[in-house]
């Protein structure tokens, strides 16, 4: 057939025949395969591709950092319109132009120091350090790369470090630079300054008309708007609020204490004190008093030793074996001479509980609260399950909390779920999932069941919906008024303020208009760029004043909420030498500057020569998530 076929197509007739056959199967998109040949590469620089592979890989990276940094990755259009496609192509780019340079240039690596480089890279090191082949195999096939595409991409990174470090390693920083950033950081000023304020100034601020406060009232309605609220019939069951509801007989709490009498031995517990005794003399002191039939405490007063209390301990809980032997071989207030750390030590007993047998009316309670839970524990299922059919019954919920004498609370919600704190058996942490649930419920409706664990339900009727609505003058007059007064008061602050620095800018002297306000200036310290961290001289008062040079009058709001007016007195440079860490830190930014602007140049002579075709399909797959 196929000697046929071959045979047909030497002839004219069936040359018009594949002309049909090729122009139809364009129409079915072969054309396409033709006309993109060569369209796994994004971009071109020079005789550098940039595959869709490495383009996808790069341009994922950045997605990743994004929603690193900002906990979301960003859409397809948000990635646009941060201009992160053409950032990442723009950096493989100028790496692809690098590596053209150092192939031309013969720069590279040898395959021993590139095996020498993955051999000590900790990636592929198994738990004794060494190169495990199986973890450079495991990492890599987690990472998307074959072995010979990521040989290739050290290759190109050690290249391109040959480069940066052969220009520009050790490029000169200039002393001018250093000096600006050590004054910068190191220059002080001092001020002359006083401050104006609701305090300092004498202002008659008129008390607000019915106008007023309604004009106010209107200007910020935004402020003063009621919240939606919701109000509930809400239930909480857990265990918990299952075992509140428990009878636990006096006959049952007996039962269990002599079912578990062994496991209530209390063991003997014994208050202890030590002294480290350093020195023979204290050692001879102590050896002595004891001999004499002195005390522990007259004996530590009297050499001046201050003693340890190491608390009241059962004999188990001590992990030093001399000491607890000691300590629970003496009576209480014996003390024995027992060997320490550089010497020897004295130990004290200062008081015995004694152990055995607890009674029952000391852990009645406990046993009670025990068997509630455990009894809830072993109907919860059975009750959940029957609260869920009476509730698919309708059956109103106050019934049901009366049924199972479960706690009922009414209360209006609103959509933060704050009025969910206080309602036991609903965590803080689910509060706010609570709230969503009641917010999205329909009046009349069935609300669903609010799972919160296998041991943990919330239900509830909502009984009714209010919306936000804007507060009358009437409701909030309070609030009005103060706010009101306190943004006249601001303006009528601002405006002296306005009028002294016009005074000053006119060339009034700065004493004589602080004389006129009943002020007298006061000279600062000298004060660095962060202030004096405290007010009235803090970082803000500090940053206006470092923005003109001596005689330089301004003003600035500090934190406190006063009005600083300051004079530039003097500028005091900054005389000490830049440390090490200014000129390395100049130096490597520098070195990144004129490195970077190498590559973007070195990439932009050689030309980047886009495959848009290809870079659209990348970006609408990856707008898709496939």
């Amino acid at each position: 057939m196929l000697e046929g076929l071959r045979a047909l197509s030497r002839t004219w007739i069936g040359k018009i025949i594949g002309a049909f056959l090729l122009v139809g199967l364009a129409g079915f998109g072969i054309s396409n395969v033709i006309l993109d040949f060569g369209s796994n590469n994004v971009a071109t620089v020079g005789t550098q591709a940039i595959t869709t592979r490495d383009f996808q890989r790069a341009y994922t990276t950045e997605l990743n950092s994004y929603a690193r940094q900002f906990g979301r990755v960003p859409s397809a259009e948000e990635a646009q319109m941060l201009q992160i496609p053409v950032q990442v192509l723009f950096g493989l780019g100028a790496d692809a132009a690098l590596n053209q340079m150092g192939e031309n240039m013969g720069i590279g690596v040898s395959d021993a120091r590139l095996s020498r480089m993955l051999r000590d890279d900790p990636s592929f090191a198994d738990v004794l350090g060494k190169f495990d082949p199986s973890s450079f195999t495991r990492v890599l096939r987690q990472a998307g790369y074959t072995e010979q595409e990521y040989l290739e991409l050290q290759r190109g990174a050690a290249r391109r470090q040959q480069i940066a470090q052969g220009l520009f390693l050790g490029a000169p920083v200039p002393a001018a630079a250093i000096e600006l950033v050590n004054r910068y950081g190191g220059d002080t000023r001092t001020l002359d300054y006083f401050t104006l304020g609701s305090g300092t100034l004498m202002l008659d601020v008129a008390a607000p008309t019915e106008e007023d406060l309604a004009a106010y009232l209107t200007a910020n309605q935004a402020r003063y708007r009621t919240a939606p609220t919701r109000t509930v019939d809400l239930v909480a069951l857990d265990i918990a609020a299952l075992a509140a509801t428990q009878d636990i007989g006096e006959a049952d709490i007996a039962a269990e204490y002599e079912r578990t009498r062994d496991q209530r031995i209390r063991p003997e517990r014994r208050t202890i004190r030590q002294v480290p005794l350093t020195t023979p003399a204290q050692q001879g002191w102590f050896e002595r008093g004891q001999a004499a039939g002195k005390s522990f405490d007259e004996l530590v007063a009297e050499a001046g030793l201050a003693p340890t209390d190491l608390g009241t301990l059962a004999q188990s809980a001590i992990s030093d074996a001399a000491l607890a032997e000691a300590a629970f071989g003496l009576a209480a207030g014996d003390f024995a001479i027992i060997p320490g750390i550089g010497g020897q030590r004295a130990v004290v007993v200062t008081a015995i509980e004694a152990g055995g047998e607890t009674p029952l009316a000391e852990v009645s309670e406990e046993i009670r609260a025990g068997l509630a839970q455990r009894a809830a524990r072993d109907q919860y299922t059975d009750i959940l399950d029957q609260i869920e059919e009476l509730r698919a019954a309708f059956q109103p919920l106050q019934q049901i909390a009366d049924r199972y004498s479960l706690p009922l609370v009414t209360l209006d919600v609103t959509a933060d779920g704050s009025a969910l704190a206080d309602v036991s058996g609903i965590p803080a942490d689910q509060q706010q999932r609570v709230a969503t649930a009641i917010f999205a419920a329909q009046l009349d409706g069935l609300a669903p069941t609010v799972a919160i664990s296998g041991n943990n339900n919330v239900w509830f009727d909502l009984k009714a919906v209010t919306d936000a609505r804007d507060q009358t003058l009437e409701e909030v007059r309070d609030q009005v008024t103060t706010a009101w007064t306190e943004e006249q008061t601001d303006a009528a602050v601002q405006a002296e303020v306005d009028r002294v620095m016009e005074q000053l800018k006119s060339g009034t002297p700065f004493e004589d208009v602080a004389v006129g306000l009943n002020q007298f200036p006061v000279l600062s310290q000298p004060v660095s760029r962060s202030g004096e961290q405290t007010p009235p001289i803090d970082q803000r008062v500090a940053a206006a004043a470092f923005l003109g040079g001596e005689g330089f009058v301004g003003s600035a709001l500090n934190s406190e909420g006063d009005h600083v007016i300051f004079r530039v007195v003097e500028i005091i440079p900054n005389t000490e030498d830049a440390s090490a860490d200014v000129g390395g830190f100049i130096g490597d930014q520098r070195q990144n500057t004129l490195y970077s602007d190498f590559r973007a140049g070195l990439r932009d002579s050689l030309g980047l020569n886009l495959n848009q075709q290809a870079l659209n399909q990348i970006l609408a797959l990856d707008s898709t998530g496939n």
